[in-house]
């Protein structure tokens, strides 16, 4: 089989191969648009991250140009990113996965092209708006609601697909990954109206509007992130490493406590605030609850993976992957502890709280995007990735990055937060005090963005030019024999 770039295909019968190829070619067209898609905004998002990092620590850089401050930048940023780079991606992933799981050809190819292309205009055109002054200043929905509705729009679609492979399936079983990507599936919309109703609706004023505001802000991650990502490492760790999950009672434990306590916790990010002392007790119990679903998703990759860490020098798939689940891990505990009140009077309101939030949209959801992708570009195409070397510039450059801009915020962070608190300390000396990280920020964004621009190359001469790889799989080293199990190894 042509372009496997996680490892060479175990045998199969001749109707399994021909079925499988039959899904990939199903996905081709509407699936590639999302990925493609989704890596234009990756890169046009880390320009305007890149700026906006700039700006911390020279406020003048592009002073000179209303659409270029950082109150308009850096929310257009974050836009670009949830919305173009993250939600098209794991748009692109979910597809796929289900298809391959459901074993059905996609339906509503050409329905998917359409929304496709609405949901990109719904990103241009709020971008945009917010460049242009028209942003609503609601941190994670900053987009005019005209826009927001194309999402609404192009979502149904997606939610059809999706609903229509889960009831053809041709098997009996449902697997993990499954249960994540129908969670992902039902959950985000309803996240998108109710905040949205609620928030641009007039429904809610006041504190009530920070309540919903941070409930949603906190399940876009917690429901529609992380479902993917976690799906996507449940199915990929046995494509790869060729066995079979550790649990999968282990796994299904981790997705219903995933379910059960993470709507709770976004009000932990109002500790302090104008609201009752309940509502946020609430958010900090359901934060810590939170050690269950990932320490059992912990406790099964690690089993999975262990005595195969060897493939981590071979397989570009397993590497990016490997580095999303661990991240996973650690994100999720540091979340769990921040959400503690004695530790949220520390670290709210600095620069901690920058780093924890993009570890987890980075080092773990957007990895695992990231290997995803490098392992079904060539089942889509038909073709091997061009560069090996691109491929590990992307991974060095995206996890060195992503470690600088965390460590460095983080421990900044924390100091801040100390010197916040003392009131014998001048505000002018805490500001001075963190210009040092910020600079670090910076230098881990151009390591981020030397990755990215590699990857869109390696994207673009996968789907779009001709790639020049070779006949056999893109790996990082040929010394290692790889295998890959069907579709239902993860069980």
């Amino acid at each position: 089989m042509n372009g496997l770039s996680a490892g060479r295909s175990a045998p199969h019968s001749d109707p399994e191969i021909a079925w499988r190829s039959a899904v990939d070619a199903s996905c081709r067209t509407p699936v590639s648009l999302f990925l493609l898609s989704s890596v234009f905004w990756l890169v046009f998002g880390t320009i305007l991250a890149l700026i906006a990092t700039l700006k911390m620590h020279t406020p003048g850089f592009l002073d000179d140009a209303a659409w270029l401050t950082f109150g308009r930048v850096r929310p257009a940023h974050l836009a670009t990113v949830i919305y173009g780079w993250g939600s098209m991606a794991g748009v692109g992933v979910l597809l796929w996965l289900e298809a391959r799981l459901c074993r059905v050809k996609l339906p509503l190819a050409l329905p998917l092209v359409v929304a496709c292309a609405l949901w990109n205009v719904g990103v241009a055109g709020g971008t945009v708006s917010i460049l242009l002054g028209y942003g609503t200043s609601v941190e994670w929905l900053e987009f005019p609601v005209l826009w927001s509705l194309l999402f609404a729009v192009a979502f149904v679609v997606v939610m059809a697909a999706s609903l229509l492979m889960f009831s053809g399936r041709r098997v009996s079983h449902v697997y993990v990954s499954q249960w994540y990507l129908f969670g992902a599936v039902l959950w985000f919309p309803f996240l998108y109206i109710i905040a949205n109703a609620f928030i641009h609706g007039g429904l809610a004023t006041g504190v009530v509007q920070a309540s919903v505001n941070w409930w949603f802000a906190h399940n876009v991650l917690g429901l529609w992130f992380t479902p993917i990502g976690l799906a996507a490492v449940y199915y990929l760790l046995p494509k790869v490493l060729g066995r079979p999950i550790h649990s999968y009672y282990l796994s299904l434990i981790g997705f219903w406590t995933l379910a059960l306590f993470y709507n709770w916790a976004g009000t932990h990010h109002l500790v302090g605030g104008p609201i009752p002392a309940w509502l946020v007790t609430v958010g900090i119990v359901g934060s810590v609850m939170m050690f269950i679903p990932v320490t059992a998703v912990a406790i099964n990759h690690h089993l999975t993976t262990r005595g195969y860490f060897a493939r981590l020098k071979v397989s570009p798939t397993l590497r990016f992957i490997v580095f999303g689940a661990m991240s996973y891990t650690v994100v999720s505990y540091q979340g769990s502890l921040q959400a503690l009140r004695w530790f949220n009077e520390m670290t709210h309101f600095t620069h901690y709280t920058v780093a924890h939030a993009h570890f987890g949209v980075y080092a773990f959801f957007s990895m695992i995007m990231f290997g995803s992708i490098y392992y079904m570009g060539p089942r889509l195409s038909g073709r091997e990735w061009a560069s090996a070397g691109l491929i590990k510039l992307h991974f060095w450059g995206a996890a060195l990055g992503i470690l600088l801009y965390w460590i460095g915020l983080c421990w900044g962070g924390f100091i801040q937060g100390l010197m916040l608190n003392n009131p014998d300390i001048p505000f002018l000396d805490v500001v001075a005090y963190t210009v040092p990280y910020l600079w670090s920020r910076s230098v881990a964004g151009v390591l981020m963005t030397v990755a990215h621009f590699s990857f869109a190359v390696l994207v673009w001469k996968m789907f779009v030019g001709r790639s020049t790889g070779g006949e056999g799989p893109t790996l990082f080293s040929r010394g290692a024999s790889q295998e890959t199990v069907d579709d239902g190894g993860e069980a």
